[in-house]
């Protein structure tokens, strides 16, 4: 077994696209358009096995969990062979970092967020 996908809420289909194939890199894997308004967004990382299902919040309770999926908790974690880098590309695209990168046992890591407020852990050794 595996996980093969993963749903995030968000605001737009677009302005999710935008920070995730834009700003982050990831490839768009589909975009389809399921008729109503509502779309099949798959997003990853280049060659992941995982992916984003990015899900437009339609009701109440979901537009009232848009960024907070995880009661403010770090709940993704992207990996990366050259922290550096990446880090230095996603200031450029201008992610915005709530820290300075800091060197743990398991790697560099800092966090940023998504334009929705989603935390995440960029990693790398």
């Amino acid at each position: 077994m595996r996980i093969g996908a993963v749903t995030l809420l968000v605001r737009d289909y677009d302005e999710a696209i935008a920070f995730y194939v834009d700003a982050l890199g990831f490839d768009l894997l589909e975009d389809t358009d399921l008729g109503g308004g509502k779309r099949w967004v798959r997003v990853a990382p280049k060659g992941a096995e995982t992916c984003l299902l990015l899900a437009k919040a339609t009701t109440p309770e979901q537009v009232a969990r848009i960024g907070d999926q995880t009661g403010g908790r770090v709940g993704f974690f992207l990996h990366t062979d050259d922290f550096a880098r990446v880090h230095a590309a996603m200031l450029a695209k201008g992610v915005r970092f709530l820290e300075a990168p800091r060197h743990e046992a398991y790697g560099s890591v800092a966090v940023f967020v998504d334009p929705f407020g989603n935390r995440w852990d960029l990693i790398g050794p």
